[in-house]
């Protein structure tokens, strides 16, 4: 079965499946999906190469890309601004200059790659993720326009970076959610461990929405806890090279010593994360979201059980480097009071403003009733050689050899491009969420017997066949599909950080302004 086609859980700052990416706005160029920062990272997309990129000088070279001192100028200019607008202390020019640099050619080898395989966003995906944005933040679409354009960032270049987010994600779903494998006995393990506590899907970190022209009602004035305690955390990440000498190591060390040192001394965290971390969220002032507490790394979530809302952790060791973690807010979700007993907080803990939402948690007992759609499917992948046009011609002309009465798992055997094929395309029985949006919305319009028309989804075209339908108490299978959520949670982040690291290493990177050169 291909698993690319489940839904992912939400992850601390990739979450992200096709319909949810587009639930918060992008107020900051800089953001991205989580990913480790190094010498030869980077993100917000840069322009296309034109004739006169070599007139105002070279900034970097990715592969056969320039990125110039022009271009890195407006991206610098912007990411000033919108740290102003944060109120996040702003770095030095020469620091601001590193940290965007690294996103841009980081986001250079991600646009290269998805020219590779042939994926595009649409400007009608462009403009959906708009109206969500819109919808979300309870304003229309000419509001959140005038919204954006106070922060100092330009409609057309808000635009641009909700392209690249979508970009970006699809990329994530395409390559690495599809390459994590969670086993059964990873499941019965974390099960296990968190044997009678509800389970929850975490938080998918909320950035500032821009500014709304009009004063938002007032929350209830009687609401009550419930739910996995939340907890905000921001980081400064001094990273460590692979396979780094000792003598490197000691150096990373005392850099973060240093850092420690000033954040002690008072130091704004924000503004040092802002200019020195190597985390992917430097540019957010390092805010990495909001999660449950047990949904952080186990690292993290020790580090930092104790330590109360703007406590700072010491240094935390990984395989990644050296961290300095900040608890920025804790605390629970909420919900309106029963009118006949308002129930007790389950801790004494502050409140975050405004309260994040989390998923409906398991009931403890009692059935959970699901209706289960059985299906088949039929994937062609694109690529620079097959584009969107060819494989929906090839799933066209296959779907009339379906209807003329050849067997659909037959042609799913021949023609399949997914690990399903051997199967004859069956995925099984799905629940809903199983799949990503475009998959699940086709597939829940199609009669039992029917096959669809060809189906667009970040993983390629497909042709969808309903074998049946039925009804099921899920209340153990939910268990181990929020299990099985929680646990990709925890893995998508590393992995996503070891796709972009095969990137970099592949790829011939010469950075001017570091004077750095690596790569092929």
């Amino acid at each position: 079965m291909m698993s690319g086609l489940r839904h992912p859980a939400c992850a601390l700052a990739l979450a992200l499946a096709m319909g949810s990416w587009v639930l918060a706005p992008l107020p900051v160029v800089a953001r991205t999906a989580a990913h480790k920062t190094s010498t030869h990272k980077a993100a917000p997309a840069s322009q296309p190469a034109s004739s006169d990129q070599f007139v105002d000088g070279i900034a970097a070279v990715v592969n056969k890309q320039v990125i110039t001192l022009g271009q890195l100028a407006e991206k610098v200019k912007l990411a000033r601004a919108q740290l102003q607008q944060q109120r996040v202390p702003v770095p030095d020019d020469a620091a601001l200059r590193h940290q965007v640099l690294q996103q841009m050619i980081n986001q250079a080898l991600q646009d290269q790659e998805a020219k590779r395989v042939g994926i595009s966003v649409k400007d009608a995906q462009v403009d959906q993720a708009v109206q969500q944005v819109a919808r979300r933040n309870r304003i229309t679409t000419d509001q959140l326009k005038q919204a954006i354009q106070r922060t100092g960032m330009s409609w057309d270049q808000y635009r641009e970076d909700l392209r690249t987010q979508i970009l970006n994600d699809v990329l994530r779903q395409r390559f690495v959610e599809d390459r994590i494998t969670i086993s059964d006995s990873d499941v019965d393990a974390f099960l296990s461990l968190h044997q009678g506590e509800p389970l929850s899907s975490p938080a998918a970190p909320q950035p500032a929405p821009p500014p709304p022209p009009e004063p938002r009602p007032a929350p209830q004035p009687e609401r009550v806890p419930y739910g996995p305690e939340l907890v905000e955390l921001a980081q400064i990440l001094v990273g460590v090279p692979d396979y780094a000498t000792k003598d490197v190591v000691a150096e990373k060390r005392k850099k973060a010593e240093a850092i420690l040192r000033r954040l002690k001394s008072g130091a704004n965290f924000a503004g040092v994360a802002a200019a020195s971390s190597d985390g992917p969220q430097a540019l957010q002032g390092g805010n990495m979201g909001i999660r449950p507490l047990k949904d952080w790394p186990d690292l993290f979530a020790r580090a930092i059980k104790s330590t109360p809302p703007g406590g700072i952790t010491g240094i935390l060791q990984s395989g990644r480097g050296f961290h300095i973690l900040k608890v920025l807010r804790r605390g629970y979700a909420t919900r309106p009071a029963p009118k006949s007993k308002a129930r007790p907080a389950p801790k004494p803990q502050p409140q975050p403003q405004p309260q994040p939402q989390v998923a409906a948690q398991v009931p403890a007992n009692g059935p959970v009733m699901v209706t289960q759609i059985h299906a088949r499917h039929i994937l062609i992948k694109t690529s620079k050689i097959v584009d969107d046009a060819k494989a929906k011609q090839k799933l066209e002309s296959l779907r009339q050899r379906i209807e003329h009465g050849e067997s659909f798992a037959e042609l799913a055997k021949r023609y399949s491009e997914d690990a399903s094929a051997p199967q004859g395309g069956d995925l099984g029985w799905l629940s809903p969420g199983d799949t990503v949006p475009a998959f699940e919305q086709a597939m829940d319009a199609l009669k039992d017997g029917q096959v669809s028309e060809p189906v667009k989804t970040p993983f390629g075209w497909h042709l969808i066949k309903v074998e049946g339908r039925r009804t099921k108490n899920m209340e153990d299978e939910y268990r181990r599909i929020q299990a099985r959520r929680e646990l990709m949670e925890r893995r998508i982040g590393p992995a996503y950080e070891d796709w972009l690291d095969r990137l970099r290493s592949e790829a011939f990177i010469d950075n001017r302004l570091d004077k750095t050169t690596s790569g092929r």
